[in-house]
């Protein structure tokens, strides 16, 4: 066990890491909304006002969580550009610095917004503390939501963490213009828990998830750290059935469909979104800065 005073390196997937980063903004807190201007352009040129694009990327901007190998600060900020260009109008982000969603923020243009929460840690011995980024200025890692749309009801969503280990969570926010709640899930690793390596979180995390959007206005996903469910899966088991009957999943090609291309350089599926509304398009994109690849998909709000 790590010194009390030193947060949990969480287990994964071995992967590729991140070069070094640039500072530009420290966010820390609970929960940070941050609504002021910014001085460059903007990445988007215009909403359509019947359809609303939704990304999720794991953007592997934890230096310490292996990711020191995959890409500087710029490189990731361009990636995120790059998925607005692609005509995104809300992105989900995981394993963000604060400083990297802030700056990425600034670059996309004043009317863009920007929710972010805090991963924290927890200690066998009751200690916390908040996931700090490895590197000067960089702030807490986190989760994130940037909207090109302002956002309203922004809201951490209680859920059931690790007694000792790294706490990741649900960050939900309302999109107004189009009444679209968004939500941004990042869901525990199994073994994550240091006090109980083989208790099950992900199970309560989709459960506390799907509490969180009620109606069939909305958009939720983010990384769940699990394959779709099916025979070949021992943990189909954790899915709330409510997930694929009632929503449909990004590449999700019919109602009985639980195949998906894979999200993870691993060749797994672990990377989501849901809808309740109309899915017209569902775009895969490798960014080549994270070992997660993005997910796009653009819903019908008219």
């Amino acid at each position: 066990m790590p010194p009390a005073a030193s947060p949990p390196t969480p287990r994964r997937r071995p992967r590729p890491g991140l070069s070094a980063l640039v500072a530009v903004l420290v966010v820390s807190g609970v929960l940070a909304v941050l609504l002021s201007p910014a001085v460059t352009h903007s990445a988007r040129l215009r909403h359509s006002a019947s359809t609303l694009t939704v990304a999720t990327w794991n953007m592997c901007g934890v230096r310490q969580w292996g990711c020191a190998d995959t890409g500087g600060a710029a490189a990731k900020r361009r990636a995120v550009e790059r998925l607005v260009r692609a005509g995104a109008d809300v992105v989900l982000l995981q394993e963000a610095c604060a400083a990297h969603a802030e700056s990425v923020r600034a670059a996309l243009g004043g009317s863009w917004r920007l929710a972010f929460r805090p991963y924290t840690w927890r200690t066998g011995a009751g200690n916390e503390g908040k996931v700090h980024c490895e590197g000067r200025g960089l702030g807490t890692a986190g989760i994130a939501i940037l909207s090109d749309r302002p956002l309203s009801s922004v809201r951490q969503v209680p859920s059931r963490q690790p007694v000792a280990g790294v706490r990741r969570g649900i960050l939900c926010a309302d999109v107004g213009a189009v009444g679209v709640r968004v939500c941004n899930a990042h869901l525990s690793l199994p073994g994550s828990d240091r006090a109980h390596p083989g208790r099950e979180y992900r199970d309560a995390q989709l459960t506390a998830l799907v509490a969180a959007v009620p109606g069939r206005r909305v958009v939720f996903g983010g990384d769940f750290n699990l394959n779709p469910p099916g025979a070949r899966n021992p943990s189909s088991r954790v899915w709330p059935s409510v997930v694929y009957d009632v929503y449909r999943e990004c590449d999700q090609s019919g109602a009985a469909d639980r195949s998906a291309r894979p999200t993870h350089v691993s060749g797994h599926k672990l990377d989501y979104l849901f809808t309740g509304l109309p899915v017209s398009a569902c775009t895969l994109r490798d960014t080549g800065v994270s070992d997660h690849r993005a997910l796009l998909m653009r819903v019908a709000v008219r």
